[in-house]
Parts: structure tokens; C-alpha cells; sequence
């Protein structure tokens, strides 16, 4: 009998497409060989052209789905993405609270098309209960204007960016940017205050990177499943996911997804 991989868990919400999202977390997960297992926080009409819809699920059901997976069968590692209200956001901090495994924080506010997932209401519970609970906190450009009010404009900007992410109480902040005006590369930076480490890739300029953001939390959690310290999981995960990105094809009418088989291809 086989000994099980790795067991990783992703807490966030569906996209119907399939390019982000519970989706794109358990196809990372899967190709970089660690079990993926779930928790659903919110349901999305989601297409390559946008999000029609969302429909949060109640936090006794997301709580329910949380202990049954961890009390039975166990977590290595746990990634957040979607948790649209407080009341989601101060549910998933309680449970990650009680649970002895790392946690790789994405503080998702908008989707690849601008549309809002993260109330505005719920910022102050991100800041002061979700991100103190973070092994790796993962926030995009956009994202560390919405927690912070910092605008990031340059590298020395990224520095600042980490140093206030920080602040609310992560390990280490993973300043993802790719949004960067003018920047010739990919470039993120990982800090834990201390230690810094910028991460360098080609910037291509296929636009069908949907998933991007959940799919590099997800690489980073399955790494620290795998027992690797965050530098190496990040640095891994770096990798695989400017390989996907490369990799993206075309999907509807919109925006195409990252590739997440993109080695076997």
C-alpha cells in the first residue's frame, strides 16, 4: 500500500471556469505532487469575461467542511484565498488558529476583471485577525493598496509595502509585482523584515494569466506541505508559476488561464 503525499488544504471560493479559484489551488497542488483538499467558501459565475455572480456560503458550512477534512484526515499546509465578509474572514482566522500546520494568506480583493470579492467591511478583520495567523502573507500590488494605502510604484516602494504588510502580524510578506509600471521583469520581493529575497522572471506578454495569484499561494503551500522553509517553497513556487504563465492559452471570449500542466505539456 502506497504511503498518502503530502496533504494540503485550500480554503476559497469556486470559479466556474476553472482558471482560478478551489480550482486552479487543487490543480497546482496536484502538479507539484501533494494532495489537495478543500474548503469552499463562496460559489462564482465566472467566465473568461468576468464574474456574474457570487454566492457566499454560510460559515457553519464552511467551518463544517474545515473539520472534517483536519480532524480525519490531517493538513501539512493551509492557503486562503476567498473570504468575501468578516464574518468568513474571522471564521477561516479561528480555525487556522487551532490547526499546528503553516498557512500561506492570499488577501484577494479583485478578480483578474476588477470585480470585487472582498467587502470593504472586511478589510479591518483581514488586518487585524486573518494576516497574524499568516505563515506567508501573498497580496498583489492592488491588494497592498487596499490593506495599506500604499501606492507601489518602484522596488524601494515593494520594501515599504513588505514593512507594512508586516506590521498586521505575518511571518514574512510576499509582495507580488506583477502589476509594476515599466518593470522589464516579473520581480517580487519576500521579506520577513529581516531577510530579503527578490524573485526575478521574464515578464511575457501573453494576457492569458488568470489564476496567476492563487495559483503561486497554492505552489508556496505545497511546498511548505512538502517540509520545504519559505524562502525554497517561494522560490519553487516562483518558478512553476512563470512557467504556467508562459504557458497560458486562450479561453472564451476573454482572458485564458495560466497553464497548470505546463511541464507535461
Amino acid at each position: 500500500m502506497s504511503t498518502a503525499p503530502p496533504l494540503c488544504l485550500t480554503v476559497a471560493g469556486s470559479d466556474s471556469g476553472g482558471g482560478a479559484g478551489i480550482q486552479a489551488d487543487l490543480k497546482t497542488m496536484f502538479a507539484l505532487g501533494v494532495h489537495g483538499m478543500s474548503v469552499v467558501t463562496a460559489v462564482t459565475a465566472q467566465n473568461s469575461l468576468g464574474v456574474r455572480g457570487a454566492w457566499e456560503l454560510p460559515a457553519e458550512a464552511v467551518t463544517a467542511q474545515y473539520r472534517a477534512v483536519v480532524d480525519d484526515i490531517g493538513v501539512r499546509a493551509v492557503k486562503t484565498g476567498m473570504l468575501s465578509s468578516a464574518v468568513l474572514v474571522e471564521t477561516v482566522a479561528a480555525l487556522l488558529a487551532e490547526t499546528p500546520a503553516p498557512a500561506v494568506v492570499d488577501p484577494v480583493g479583485l478578480s483578474k476583471h476588477g470585480d470585487a470579492l472582498l467587502a470593504a467591511s472586511a478589510l479591518d478583520a483581514v488586518r487585524g485577525e486573518l494576516l497574524p495567523r499568516a505563515t506567508v502573507a501573498t497580496p498583489n500590488l492592488d491588494e497592498v493598496a487596499q490593506l495599506t494605502g500604499l501606492l507601489v510604484e518602484t522596488e524601494d516602494d515593494m520594501r515599504r509595502a513588505a514593512d507594512a504588510v508586516l506590521g498586521y502580524g505575518p511571518r514574512w510578506a510576499l509582495i507580488k509585482g506583477g502589476h509594476l509600471a515599466n518593470a522589464d521583469e516579473a520581480v517580487d520581493l519576500l521579506s520577513d523584515g529581516t531577510e530579503e529575497h527578490w524573485l526575478r522572471a521574464p515578464r511575457y506578454g501573453n494576457r492569458h494569466t488568470h489564476g496567476t495569484g492563487c495559483t503561486l499561494a497554492s505552489a508556496v503551500a505545497a511546498g511548505l506541505a512538502k517540509g520545504l522553509a519559505v524562502p525554497e517553497a517561494v522560490t519553487e513556487a516562483k518558478a512553476y508559476v512563470t512557467g504556467a504563465i508562459a504557458a497560458g492559452f486562450a479561453l472564451g471570449a476573454g482572458i485564458g488561464p495560466v497553464d497548470h500542466a505546463w511541464r507535461w505539456r
